[in-house]
């Protein structure tokens, strides 16, 4: 009637098992599909600075972000919640700029601005897989194929259209 239960636990095993459920069964997707027509709640990520690998502090913050559209979906609310990556801005510049040795703006100017804008580029990308890791390994439900970028250009328009 009842499956044996297992006097000690392998908990990676049980994590393997779990994540393969997840995945194979497509129950993040499920979620969405069995809520298709409902009312909606919108989810966007508040996005993390992807300018390195993430760390315990990082794993709060995200079971926070999870807590509320898990949340809504409970109550029966449709809600796709879209991913992203926050790669502008100060973390990221001094991460390029620690990597090339440099520590002012004449030095950033004989590097040259585009090349140190692709650098900047790269740099987030670098630890993308380390992130989508993580996020699936403390089950946070997040659609981070579609994620948005705040380097490229439909992002940045829709803010300047808000101005």
């Amino acid at each position: 009637m009842f499956n044996k239960v297992e006097s000690s636990v392998n908990l990676v095993k049980l994590e393997e098992r779990v994540l393969n459920f997840w995945r194979e069964n497509k129950i993040f997707e499920k979620s969405l599909e069995n809520t298709k027509g409902k009312p909606g709640f919108i989810f966007y990520e508040g996005p993390p600075t992807a300018n390195g690998e993430p760390g315990v502090h990082h794993v709060i913050s995200r079971v926070f972000k999870d807590l509320f559209p898990r949340y809504k979906t409970m109550r029966g609310f449709h809600v796709p919640r879209k991913a992203g990556w926050d790669t502008h801005g100060l973390p990221v510049e001094i991460e390029v700029e620690k990597q090339l040795g440099i520590n002012s703006k004449k030095e950033i100017e004989k590097v040259g601005i585009e090349k140190f804008n692709a650098l900047c580029k790269e740099s987030v990308m670098k630890y993308e897989e380390h992130w989508k890791k993580m996020t699936e390994r403390i089950g946070f439900w997040v659609d981070m194929d579609n994620a948005y970028f705040t380097f490229k250009n439909d992002y940045i328009e829709t803010v300047w259209w808000i101005l």
